[in-house]
């Protein structure tokens, strides 16, 4: 089951901490008492059946649901041992430490190039001013993705060119040219062809020994495929949680094995 708030004190410090969870929309509750410890730099993968509320989590993680209207919710969110629903912390700040990977991709309508560089350019980065500035961070980016080679020759040309594949993997690049300490993936490889949504796959479990990377997926073949870690959430409710290995070999709970057997999709 969820963990309680004191084992979660208790526990080993984790990089997000999530304590006490409810969300409703409206007059519907669509998570329960939430209890989560996401671990730093592994990939923990939200999984269970359509409708059990993994977006509405991923997305509580860096307080972008609270954009949604009617939502409503109530918490403690640790992060780095802060808690992030406190009325005096900067949300801008914790939207960039945590960035949002959506499902389709969503370069925005200008060049490749701006892309890149439009987060550290709105933010105001120290680094767009060291030698290099906008040109560093953009290549770095970009060949942190596997895009360098494929776009060097048309950086300015715009982005809503390239294929769907490549547009992920630059919104990825968009991503990490803010320096975030964690990636927000809802479903980032469902709208993409098999060949692509394995090299974004591989990608982020590469990109995974330098970031947190938390996983909304619907697929179990994938989580078992990239997890380091697995929360499993049925009926807003966190049912079990903890290293994949352990989770899909030896589950604790009757509805993680039948799940996990496909007894309810």
């Amino acid at each position: 089951m969820g963990l309680t708030t004191q084992e979660m004190i208790t526990a080993l410090s984790p990089h997000i901490c999530v304590q006490d969870l409810n969300v409703f929309y409206g007059d519907t509750q669509v998570l329960r008492n939430v209890n989560l410890l996401i671990p730093r730099r592994q990939i923990t993968a939200i999984i269970g059946p359509s409708g059990c509320g993994k977006s509405t989590l991923l997305r509580s993680l860096n307080r972008l649901l609270e954009l949604t209207a009617g939502v409503k919710l109530s918490c403690k969110i640790l992060v780095d041992e802060i808690d992030i629903m406190d009325p005096s912390v900067d949300v801008t700040a914790i939207r960039k430490k945590l960035s949002l990977i959506a499902q389709s991709p969503n370069p925005l309508p200008m060049s490749i190039r701006d892309n890149v560089a439009y987060g550290p350019r709105i933010n105001g980065m120290q680094i767009l001013r060291e030698p290099n500035g906008v040109d560093g961070v953009v290549e770095r980016c970009l060949r942190s993705t596997g895009l360098w080679d494929e776009v060097r020759d048309r950086l300015n040309g715009p982005a809503s060119r390239l294929s769907i594949g490549q547009q992920q993997r630059l919104c990825l690049a968009r991503a990490l040219a803010v320096d975030p300490e964690g990636l927000l993936c809802d479903e980032p490889t469902s709208a993409l062809d098999p060949i692509s949504a394995d090299r974004v796959e591989k990608l982020l479990k590469s990109l995974s020994t330098d970031y947190t990377i938390v996983w909304v997926t619907h697929t179990l073949r994938q989580a078992r495929r990239i997890a380091d870690n697995v929360v499993f959430l049925f009926m807003g409710h966190v049912v079990e949680q903890g290293p994949a290995e352990s989770f899909f070999n030896s589950p604790k709970e009757a509805t993680t094995k039948a799940y996990l057997e496909g007894a309810f999709s």
